[in-house]
């Protein structure tokens, strides 16, 4: 008797167990949207090299001017997706990207001083365009609210983290800013011609 009542409990057990797991495949496939907001544009070579070009670009012009697209481009990346997903308009923007990282890489390769509204405007733009271009990951089961907030935090994060470290490389003594100003405008250079390799790959796709 007592090891059929055993076997009973186990089996009432076994039974339980699938609603549990169900219950707990849900949770997790609802927190999966946000994570796949904040991976997706991180799994993409023009999203990647944008975002550092522009976090260095940012990071170069001083803290001044670097503060504000912390706040403005993952508010362009939200105002991209969110405006593609209401037009029903997803475009993968190669060509548009291609030619940002080439401005971007030229910016920083001349080491111009843009001023703060031009740089605002710019990273507004670039964070619009590649929001509307991740907007095409997003099907139907997803969750849009969730997947529009990872992706605008990872936006904040790459581009707060390499504009920070842009500026603690370039330093505050002249000696070391004099050299370190020509490696960041050297990356610039491979930026720009990253972005003229992908442009031509793009046409020839």
């Amino acid at each position: 008797m007592i090891s059929r009542s055993r076997q009973a409990g186990v089996g009432a057990l076994f039974l339980l167990l699938p609603g549990t797991s169900a219950k707990a495949h849900i949770i997790g496939a609802r927190l999966g949207d946000f994570y796949a907001g904040a991976a997706h544009p991180l799994t993409d070579l023009k999203d990647v090299t944008l975002w550092v070009a522009l976090g260095m670009l940012a990071g170069s012009l001083g803290a001044s001017k670097a503060r504000p697209l912390l706040l403005l481009f993952p508010f362009g990346l939200a105002a991209g997706v969110t405006s593609a997903m209401a037009l029903n308009a997803t475009s993968e923007g190669a060509l548009l990207a291609a030619g940002a990282l080439v401005l971007l890489g030229a910016l920083l390769a001349s080491e111009l001083r843009v001023p703060a509204v031009a740089l605002g405007g710019l990273a507004l733009a670039l964070a619009a365009m590649r929001g509307a271009a991740n907007a095409a990951a997003i099907g139907p089961e997803t969750n849009r609210l969730l997947f529009v907030a990872g992706l605008s935090i990872a936006g904040y994060v790459v581009v707060t983290l390499v504009s920070a470290a842009t500026l603690a490389f370039r330093g505050e003594t002249a000696d070391a800013r004099a050299w370190r100003s020509i490696a960041i405008r050297a990356l610039g250079s491979w930026l720009a011609a990253l972005g003229l390799m992908m442009g031509g790959l793009a046409l020839g796709s």
